[in-house]
């Protein structure tokens, strides 16, 4: 059986990068989602194992020093997420097609280690401001997380520069609906 290839979705927290993902999960059944670990609580209706794997931050760590991760950053303080091999390897192994939903720094680690097996995806507001309301909009988070949110967005947005295969610019959701869906059709059909 043929290994499957490597998706890789990254975007400033509130971009639309789920919303997209799961666009793209609807429509290609061979596609199977890589649930990253996190150190941060569940938010709301989350559960362990489908939304992230919540580890403590003890646990996160043991497994950082086993070599257990792919990719892993701290991104917030306090806040460690990334992306277990074994779970990779296992879809892979089923000929699924692997979606990784990451942060950006993860995202430039995945596809440097997997190269052309893997497309890199950028998923990208219009503006600061535009993903600002987004953010207020969702109703997760307090001021305060959603300020710093926005100064790591606009950091990841010149980091992102140049290290990813596409970017999307999501201002109207249903026209980015279509062009990830084109984007990710082409790569699975190259050899």
């Amino acid at each position: 059986m043929k290994k499957g290839k490597l998706l890789i979705f990254s975007a400033p927290s509130g971009s639309g990068k789920t919303t997209l993902l799961n666009h793209v999960m609807a429509n290609i059944p061979e596609m199977a989602f890589s649930v990253s670990a996190t150190t941060r609580p569940p938010r709301g209706e989350e559960v362990n194992g489908q939304e992230y794997y919540f580890l403590s931050m003890d646990e996160f760590k043991r497994r950082v020093d086993n070599g257990e991760f792919l990719e892993w950053e701290e991104v917030y303080p306090g806040r460690c997420y990334g992306t277990l091999i074994s779970v990779v390897e296992q879809m892979q192994n089923d000929g699924k097609h692997v979606a990784f939903d990451v942060d950006v720094c993860g995202g430039v680690n995945i596809k440097e280690f997997y190269g052309a097996n893997a497309l890199s995806v950028f998923i990208q507001d219009p503006s600061i401001e535009a993903l600002r309301k987004r953010l207020i909009g969702r109703g997760t988070d307090s001021m305060e997380e959603i300020e710093n949110r926005l100064a790591k967005a606009a950091w990841e947005m010149e980091f992102a520069q140049g290290k990813f295969d596409r970017t999307i610019i999501n201002d109207d959701l249903e026209t980015a609906k279509r062009e990830i869906l084109t984007v990710v059709k082409e790569f699975l059909c190259q050899e």
